[in-house]
């Protein structure tokens, strides 16, 4: 990070460092790296109700090793709250009203209208994501990896080094976020299904079909968990042969595609650029 904004920074006792963390890979390694470079950094975790177990488990072992207190963030209204007031509709990757009232309202809330300086996890190699930046004058968003030229394969390292190693979830899974994350890939569905079958119930509760209209409200645009289920071996095995031919096609950089990568299987999106908080 440049030493002189860096120095700027520390001698301003009225600024307060906030650094989000998700429980995925990056905020996570943000902490790492930044450990021990503010006395006053402060560590928040915006915790939607609707994490997995994985996730809660990182979070505290994250605690641990920074020896540091995280504060949880948590909205006042629960996520069915919002779905009952939205008459119905999930969230999607257009409207977001998941992350915007679950994670970045509490956010907000929480740092009030203090100056703020907020440490995103935004990696040098990640020119497409933007990250969360606010629309309030007092919060100053800074990109320490961005600024230091850290990758993704310098994350690896710095979790692994630290003994941190990555959350369980990414046994199955690419990213941080929510069970029922509209981002999941096809296969991510089915490693939930797999890993966490009450999950994977709950989310399918979610959807439903309009009586009166027809509509269908449901996770993935034109399919349901239930019809996404009944072809779970059809995608696994797409899947399969999608990691053969990358393998073939990028034998120097399969292992970090492997671990870390985003394979778009399904035409989505690859990643949500403000659910890092």
């Amino acid at each position: 990070m440049n030493s002189d904004i860096q120095t700027s920074r520390q001698s301003d006792k009225q600024v307060r460092h906030i650094l989000a963390l998700s429980g995925g890979k990056d905020s996570s390694a943000l902490a790492v790296y930044m450990r021990g470079k503010f006395e006053n950094m402060e560590y928040v975790f915006c915790d939607t109700g609707e994490e997995l177990d994985e996730t809660y488990e990182y979070i505290s072992k994250l605690q641990d090793f920074l020896c540091a207190k995280i504060t949880w963030l948590k909205s006042e209204k629960d996520f069915r709250y919002y779905v009952d007031l939205y008459n119905g509709v999930l969230p999607d990757a257009r409207t977001r009203w998941c992350t915007r009232m679950l994670k970045l309202k509490p956010y907000e809330d929480f740092i009030g209208d203090d100056p703020v300086i907020s440490y995103v996890g935004i990696r040098a190699d990640e020119p497409h994501r933007k990250g969360y930046i606010s629309t309030k004058q007092n919060i100053q968003p800074v990109f320490p990896f961005v600024e230091d030229n850290i990758r993704i394969e310098d994350v690896e390292r710095i979790l692994m080094e630290s003994g941190l190693g990555v959350p369980r979830y990414y046994q199955w899974r690419s990213r941080s976020g929510c069970y029922f994350c509209f981002f999941q890939q096809k296969r991510e569905w089915i490693g939930l299904k797999n890993a966490h079958p009450e999950l994977f119930e709950k989310a399918k509760a979610f959807e439903k079909i309009a009586t009166e209209t027809g509509e269908r409200y449901t996770w993935n645009e034109g399919e349901s968990l239930d019809e996404l289920a009944q072809r779970a071996d059809t995608i696994m095995d797409e899947h399969e042969k999608r990691k053969t031919r990358e393998l073939n096609a990028f034998k120097g950089h399969q292992k970090l595609k492997d671990i870390w990568g985003y394979d778009s299987d399904d035409g989505e999106e690859l990643s949500c650029n403000i659910c890092h908080l």
